[in-house]
């Protein structure tokens, strides 16, 4: 029998005949969430958030753990509130490079380095000139590189009356969508300095511009850069008081938690972002932001090993995305959000818990036709890719990844990860001219 804290609140609940819903609007939290801490899937840990349920329920402090008395000063922040906002753990040290990993990290700051002079000129309109390494880099290298110039102010600003910084955003948001990373190479560093020169309103731009930052780094695993453009996300979509980007940067840096295998920060921050209230003064665009919130926890949860917290959330989010009618919505937060895109993370929760079947499963229930964007659809195939690899089908693999390619070019030879496939196979096995072909397009050698 469990006697955790969550079983404690569930049974007090109970004993005083009230339901979720009731029990959320006297702790502020969702009727899902709170039952997210009764089953434990959400850990009821922090402080705070126990005074308010034993406040709530009248449940005695050492039930719960707590000392006697709440601890002094204000009282805690609903969420939603200015600085509720989770604390995240010190980064861990980085491990030291391995044998031949020195070298190769040498001559990638030699090729980034390459580009500082001519991430400048380039990203207003003058010509690249010839010898400064970019024309030979790859394209994430001079993506990045461009990206970290514009977010430290190297080179000349941009007068934003030449280069109108939402219009540029919104050509940064296509190409990133179309996968198009030559064009978001500029496109987006462009956003980036056009809006920190604006003199009034630039907060919007800025938070929209750091968002799309965040998402192309944290694909390129582009971790220490990802946080910085998290962060100033946060920042400017909070100056601004837009909950759609104040909840859209909680998720971006949900993500980079996860991949720092901070598991339980992830999913705080994804499920309290979930549940601010202001989420539901915005109609059927804060529902679909709340979905994406929750499909971002459920693939958390497979990440930690949590396969059936994983199940529980991703069907949380298909009922929202049930009560949006099939409707994709918020083509610039992470390319939409319908119960195709649900699926989509479920064949990616599915490979991260371990279950190459039951992933290749969930992609047999989508048609890749019903992503809404390019770089959602190479993300299908790729995650296909993943479950062959894993079940140790090569041929159905490499016939993936071909698609993938077919689908975006750029966005299957730039992935860390989608290269890290390519180059397992081929010393994994028997190789085939499609495969060494597909590595040389890659930038890999067999």
């Amino acid at each position: 029998m469990r006697t955790d804290a969550g079983d404690v609140v569930r049974r007090a609940r109970k004993e005083r005949g009230l339901t979720l819903a009731q029990l959320g609007e006297r702790t502020g939290y969702s009727a899902a969430q709170v039952s997210r801490y009764e089953r434990g899937i959400s850990l009821l840990t922090d402080v705070d958030v126990l005074w308010r349920f034993a406040t709530a329920l009248d449940i005695a402090p050492a039930d719960l753990g707590l000392s006697p008395r709440p601890p002094a000063g204000p009282r805690p922040g609903l969420p939603g509130e200015a600085g509720f906002w989770p604390r995240l753990p010190v980064p861990r040290v980085s491990r030291r490079p391995q044998q031949g990993e020195e070298e190769e990290q040498m001559k990638r700051r030699n090729v980034l380095a390459a580009g500082l002079a001519a991430t400048a000129a380039t990203a207003t309109g003058v010509p690249v000139p010839a010898g400064t390494g970019e024309e030979q880099a790859p394209i994430e290298s001079v993506l990045v590189g461009r990206l970290r110039d514009a977010m430290l102010g190297i080179g000349a600003p941009i007068d934003p009356a030449r280069v109108p910084p939402e219009a540029e955003l919104d050509r940064a948001l296509a190409a990133f969508h179309a996968c198009d990373y030559t064009s978001l190479s500029t496109r987006l560093p462009n956003a980036i300095r056009a809006s920190h020169t604006q003199e009034q309103g630039a907060e919007p731009n800025l938070a929209g511009a750091y968002i799309l930052a965040t998402r192309m780094l944290v694909k390129l695993d582009e971790q220490q850069l990802g946080w910085m453009a998290a962060d100033r996300a946060r920042q400017y979509a909070e100056a601004h008081g837009d909950v759609m980007q104040s909840t859209e940067a909680a998720r971006q840096l949900a993500v980079l938690a996860r991949r720092a295998g901070w598991t339980r920060e992830a999913m705080t921050l994804a499920l309290t972002a979930a549940d601010d209230p202001r989420l539901r003064t915005v109609g059927a665009d804060g529902a679909a932001q709340r979905g994406l919130l929750v499909q971002s926890a459920a693939y958390t949860a497979a990440r930690g090993g949590d396969a059936q917290g994983m199940r529980d959330l991703t069907a949380e989010a298909t009922a929202i995305a049930t009560t949006l009618r099939g409707t994709t919505r918020l083509r610039h937060h992470g390319g939409g959000f319908s119960p195709a895109t649900v699926k989509l993370h479920l064949i990616s929760a599915e490979n991260s818990a371990g279950d190459p079947s039951l992933a290749l499963t969930a992609a047999r229930t989508l048609s890749p036709q019903e992503l809404p964007t390019a770089e959602r659809r190479a993300r299908y195939y790729t995650d296909v890719a993943t479950a062959y690899a894993a079940w140790g089908r090569r041929d159905e693999c490499v016939r993936a990844l071909l698609t993938a390619e077919r689908v975006a070019p750029e966005e299957t030879h730039a992935r860390p990860a989608v290269k890290s496939m390519i180059q397992g196979l081929l010393v994994s096995g028997r190789t085939t001219g499609e495969l060494r072909g597909l590595a040389a397009r890659s930038g890999l050698r067999d």
